[in-house]
């Protein structure tokens, strides 16, 4: 494991996300297509994709920004207007678009799935960062990128001809 990885994923422990979580919500998203997926399929997956560097950057600097917006150390207004995730600030949603144009439409179109249904992780860090302490308002959309990604990879992966 390279260190930009390992740091990726203890910033993701510290922020209350394991890679577990995000195996549940690709676990949920494939298992109708793929008969023998397991858990473990998709913590494999994830891992791989942790691993690239376009990745572990967007996760750092995601959450870089809602740790900095937690102190208030930028200017206003845009300190509230990430802090309550406003919804005319797409700029979250544009980071993880990194990680998902990595894997195609059907990554594409389940972050969009999982941006709107909130599943898992994803709905209690939306939930979590209501309460005006903790921002996840990137956190949050970068799980939706890991976790649809992770399911394109495993379709393409088990494309039955």
């Amino acid at each position: 494991m390279n260190i930009l990885k390992e740091l990726a994923v203890q910033k993701l422990k510290d922020r209350g996300v394991k890679i577990l979580d995000i195996a549940d919500i690709v676990f949920n998203l494939q298992k109708k297509y793929i008969e023998d997926l397991t858990i473990e399929d998709c913590i494999s997956t994830i891992d791989s994709i942790i691993a690239k560097r376009e990745v572990t950057h967007a996760i750092l600097t995601g959450i870089a920004i809602d740790e900095t917006v937690e102190k208030d150390l930028f200017e206003e207004p845009i300190n509230k207007i990430i802090k309550t995730d406003d919804s005319l600030y797409g700029i979250d949603e544009i980071l993880p678009l990194s990680i998902v144009n990595i894997y195609g439409s059907i990554a594409f179109t389940n972050f969009g799935y999982l941006d709107k249904t909130k599943p898992g992780i994803i709905g209690k860090l939306d939930t979590l960062g209501k309460d005006g302490k903790q921002c996840h308002t990137f956190l949050d959309d970068i799980i939706c990128a890991i976790a649809s990604s992770a399911a394109s990879r495993l379709a393409h992966k088990n494309r039955i001809d």
